[in-house]
C-alpha cells in the first residue's frame, strides 16, 4: 500500500501545483476518490481535480481521454445538458505537471441519494436526447475506449500476475465481439453507471466522462445495465423501445470484460484484492 499512497501524494502535489500557478488557494484540499484517477476537493477554491494515475497503465497518453472528456463536457454544457461542467477557474484543457495530467472541474454540491432506476434511465435518456444532436468526430474510431483498452490488456496482463493463456482466450473474445457490435454511431457517455449520476439541489447531473467514445446507443445501455447498484434492467426499460438483454448482448459481454480488466489494473497494488479481481476476470473469461 506504500507505493498507492505516493501515488496519492504525487496527485495531491500535482493538482495544487497547477491550481496554484492560477491563483487557487487550495490549502484545505482533499481526496474524495482514490481508483483508476485520484480525485481532489480543493477547497477553498471551487474546484475539483482528476488526476490521471493508475488510467496511464492501459492509456498511454492520458491527455487524450481527459482532452476528449473536457471538450464533451464543454459541449453538453453549452447545449444545457446535465453535466458536470469543467471549471471556468483555469483553461478547459488537460493540464500537465512534472508527468502527471489533470484536469478540473466546477464543484457541485451534492447529497447522500441514490437514483431509483426509472430515475437513471430518464437521466440517461435526457443526456442522449442531447447528445444525439453533436456531431461525431470524422476522425472517430466506435467504441475506441473500451476496444483499445482491452488490446492493451492482452499486451501488458502478464504485468499483473494474469496467465498466458486467459490473455489468449481474452484476445479471442474480442476478436469475435468485434463484429457484433456494428450500429448508428453518436457520441457516447461511455461509462453511464448510477455511481457517476450525482444528485444535487438542481436535479441530477451527469459527471465522469473519460470513457466517452462514439459507438452504438447500445454500449451505453449495456453500461446502465450491467450495475450492480440498481436493477439495471428496470432503468434501461425507461427508454422507449428499450432493447432487450438478448439484442444487447454483444455490448454486455463487452462491458463484463471491460469492467473485468479495469478491476484487475485499479486493483494491481492492493495485495488484499488483487486474487480477487484476477478472479473475477477469470469467471469473466469462462462464462
Amino acid at each position: 500500500m506504500r507505493w498507492a499512497t505516493e501515488r496519492v501524494a504525487r496527485a495531491l502535489a500535482a493538482a495544487r501545483s497547477v491550481a496554484g500557478a492560477y491563483g487557487l488557494r487550495t490549502d484545505e484540499a482533499r481526496v474524495l476518490h482514490d481508483g483508476a484517477n485520484v480525485v481532489i476537493d480543493l477547497s477553498p477554491a471551487p474546484v475539483v481535480a482528476r488526476v490521471a494515475t493508475l488510467t496511464s497503465l492501459l492509456r498511454p497518453d492520458p491527455a487524450r481521454p481527459f482532452g476528449r472528456e473536457v471538450e464533451l463536457a464543454r459541449a453538453l454544457a453549452a447545449a444545457g445538458a446535465a453535466v458536470v461542467p469543467p471549471s471556468d477557474l483555469l483553461p478547459p484543457r488537460p493540464h500537465r505537471r512534472d508527468g502527471t495530467v489533470v484536469s478540473f472541474w466546477t464543484r457541485v454540491e451534492t447529497r447522500p441519494v441514490a437514483p431509483s432506476p426509472r430515475e437513471a434511465g430518464e437521466a440517461l435518456l435526457r443526456l442522449h436526447e442531447v447528445l444525439a444532436e453533436l456531431p461525431v468526430p470524422p476522425d472517430a474510431i466506435p467504441l475506441d475506449t473500451p476496444l483499445d483498452d482491452l488490446t492493451a490488456f492482452v499486451t501488458r496482463g502478464r504485468e499483473w500476475g494474469v496467465p498466458a493463456d486467459r490473455l489468449a482466450r481474452l484476445d479471442e473474445r474480442l476478436a469475435g465481439l468485434r463484429p457484433r457490435l456494428a450500429g448508428a454511431v453518436r457520441q457516447l457517455h461511455g461509462d453511464p453507471h448510477p455511481g457517476n449520476l450525482l444528485a444535487t439541489p438542481d436535479g441530477w447531473l451527469w459527471g465522469d466522462l473519460e470513457d466517452s467514445c462514439t459507438g452504438p446507443l447500445a454500449w451505453d445501455l449495456a453500461c446502465l445495465r450491467s450495475t450492480r447498484r440498481l436493477d439495471g434492467r428496470a432503468a434501461v426499460d425507461a427508454f422507449p423501445g428499450a432493447p432487450s438483454d438478448e439484442q444487447l448482448a454483444p455490448w454486455l459481454e463487452l462491458r463484463r470484460l471491460h469492467a473485468g480488466v479495469w478491476g484487475v489494473v485499479i486493483d494491481g497494488d492492493r495485495t488484499e484484492y488483487a486474487t480477487e479481481a484476477r478472479a473475477r476476470l477469470d469467471a469473466v473469461l469462462a462464462d
